[in-house]
């Protein structure tokens, strides 16, 4: 009776140190589920909510792609119309030969192509001023540029990104409010009055483009406010990450000082254990008997 009991309680003190031994080598608190089931079960809940966390994180990454993308394109074309604006304004001096208009048309035909090239912008393979539709280019290359048949469906100017539980924010610009077909016909009006030598046409293609720039600043301006809320909810998410990383971590990391003083006194038991068996479990009755 004493030699098996002597042997259940070393076991159970062998099984001990090695549960800190673990504890340490992990830094975790348990290393399978019946260790500890409450542990278990809210460490894989707490868990879940770290990676809807992460999974949003990616996602703000995606729209702040978009995003940058498109205000980087519009400050683009809004610099190629503002200088077709001042070709026009050279244009209309009548002091100019029908070669330098030739001339002068040729820069607005170069920054047309640009315009062009602007709205088939791509990131990651995707045309990011074209909607919904992202597999196909909004102008397709041709001259003059003709915008694709369907840029003004309402349903292209919704490419959404979820950010956060029920809540999506749209990562495109209104294809119809940017790169749409009045642009480039008016672009293409002020190109074909300069070389036909007809500055009297450029004063109501003047004020058409300064209509359609116009436009494209109040788009910039919608696009700016929602990357406003990009980064608050950026910010928001970036403290939710923290306090789920905290729960986590107390709920299923180990605290190694307590880990380490149970391990010692654990070690220091255990020890005794052995002495004491040792002194009553003589190896014969002659020992016992003394």
């Amino acid at each position: 009776m004493l030699s098996s009991n002597s042997l259940r309680n070393l076991s159970e003190s062998y099984r001990r140190m090695g549960q800190y031994q673990d504890q340490l080598a992990t830094g975790k608190k348990i290393t399978k589920p019946s260790d500890d089931p409450v542990v278990a079960m809210k460490g894989m809940f707490y868990r879940s909510g770290l990676t809807e966390v992460e999974q949003y994180k990616r996602n703000l990454s995606e729209l702040y792609l978009w995003m940058e993308n498109s205000e980087a394109g519009i400050e683009q074309a809004n610099n190629g119309l503002q200088r077709v604006r001042e070709l026009v304004i050279q244009g209309k001096n009548g002091a100019l030969s029908p070669s330098d208009r030739e001339a002068v048309a040729r820069e607005v035909e170069q920054i047309k192509a640009d315009l062009v090239q602007v709205a088939n912008t791509q990131v990651s393979g995707r045309y990011i001023f074209h909607g919904t539709d992202t597999d196909n280019p909004p102008v397709p290359v041709e001259n003059p540029p003709t915008v694709a048949v369907n840029l003004s469906d309402p349903s292209l100017n919704n490419y959404k990104v979820e950010v956060s539980p029920g809540v999506s924010l749209r990562a495109n610009i209104s294809p119809a409010n940017v790169f749409n077909q009045e642009l480039f016909n008016v672009v293409q009006e002020i190109q074909t009055a300069l070389e036909n030598d007809k500055p009297e046409d450029l004063e109501g293609l003047l004020g058409r483009l300064d209509k359609t720039m116009d436009t494209l600043s109040s788009e910039r301006a919608e696009l700016g406010a929602r990357y406003n809320r990009l980064e608050v909810i950026d910010s928001r998410l970036g403290q939710q990450e923290v306090m789920a990383n905290r729960v986590l971590s107390d709920n299923e990391d180990a605290d190694i000082e307590r880990v380490i003083t149970d391990l010692k006194t654990q070690e220091s038991v255990h020890r005794a254990a052995l002495g004491v068996g040792a002194r009553i479990l003589q190896p014969t009755l002659l020992d016992f008997l003394r």
